[in-house]
């Protein structure tokens, strides 16, 4: 791993070489202007994660890490190919889809009695009880179950093996600081080593396990276990949905060329130069977007106090792209399809 670029210093190195993606200057100013008067305004903050999800935990104890931990160790590849072929799970009266498709099938499961957060259970959960707990609500099973059933049971056995059975253990090893719990999940869970060749250099993008640390960062609101003195070197978490957001904002840009790929509906796969492209630049567009709109909060004596890092932006974008899924303009831009466990 020490000769592998972290995901900081992947984005910039992409960005600086890249082809068919460019991050744009001007969208970047004008997306930190945003981001900074959500923040300013409280429209947007840490407390979001629980705040405007409902199938976020509210609680601030051992428990929910472990939840969280099992959310994000599935947390890849709902992407469907469109609208008509979805899987879909209802919960509480309440239809899902995507990611929280899966949290939906995760606390359906836990309010079953199904002991879902408990490595004991799920590192020797079987290919039928795992089906079970995905059961679709719709005529479209959950993509990539087979890798999930391996993905699941590997990650259960390291944490009974390693770490007493509860990611909590990960957590205290690392003294409060957010790159050695990334650089130890990565480095224990196979599954989270998200990493690809780039010109020569190995490269990492590792979007599942900083958002374990970004999720964990935000249930506990900064405290407890989720006080990292340096979560700020968190980047974003380069996947599907993030870069439609850039683009829209015209902080990153797409050659004509990548946009007709990706309109085609052709597949990439991990390490393709386009998906290295889209998800290298995501992270160094979102990494200047932070640095201009903490310098905006800064300039003003009523917010030079206010935090804001790459993770309250992303949690943002996220959800506006899909809040504003339909809008044409958004509609129109494309996302790269890849099958992977990555992200």
């Amino acid at each position: 791993m020490d000769n592998v670029a972290l995901p900081r210093e992947t984005g910039r190195l992409i960005a600086e070489t890249s082809k068919d993606v460019t991050v744009n200057d001007e969208g970047v100013r004008k997306l930190a202007k945003l981001m900074a008067e959500c923040v300013k305004t409280n429209k947007y903050t840490i407390e979001s994660w629980k705040t405007d999800h409902e199938l976020n935990p509210s609680k601030m104890t051992k428990a929910e890490v472990d939840w969280i931990f099992v959310a994000d160790t599935l947390n890849f590849s709902f992407w469907s190919m469109n609208d008509k072929q979805k899987f879909k799970v209802i919960y509480k009266g309440k239809e899902y889809t995507g990611y929280w498709s899966w949290v939906a099938a995760l606390n359906r499961a836990l309010d079953n009695g199904i002991p879902l957060t408990d490595p004991s259970f799920y590192a020797s959960v079987s290919k039928e009880e795992l089906c079970n707990i995905f059961k679709s609500d719709s005529d479209f099973d959950v993509p990539l179950f087979e890798e999930r059933l391996q993905v699941l049971q590997e990650a259960g056995k390291v944490l009974l093996k390693k770490y007493d059975g509860s990611f909590v253990n990960c957590i205290e090893k690392c003294e409060g600081s957010a790159q050695t719990l990334m650089k130890l999940v990565v480095t224990d869970f196979p599954s989270y080593r998200d990493e690809a060749e780039y010109n020569g250099k190995q490269v990492a993008f590792y979007k599942r396990a900083q958002i374990l640390i970004a999720d964990i960062w935000a249930c506990f609101e900064g405290r407890s276990y989720g006080e990292f003195h340096d979560i700020d070197t968190i980047t974003m978490f380069a996947d599907y949905r993030i870069p439609q957001a850039l683009v829209y904002f015209d902080a990153m840009v797409y050659s004509k060329e990548i946009k007709e790929y990706m309109k085609a509906d052709k597949m990439m796969k991990t390490g393709d130069r386009y998906e290295m492209e889209i998800r290298g630049c995501s992270i160094w567009a979102t990494e200047l977007v932070c640095e201009e709109a903490r310098k905006l909060l800064q300039a003003d004596d009523a917010t030079k106090d206010t935090h804001i890092n790459s993770i309250i932006i992303d949690h943002y974008l996220w959800d506006y792209r899909r809040d504003h899924a339909d809008d044409p303009k958004m509609a129109d831009i494309p996302f790269h399809k890849i099958r992977c466990i990555y992200y």
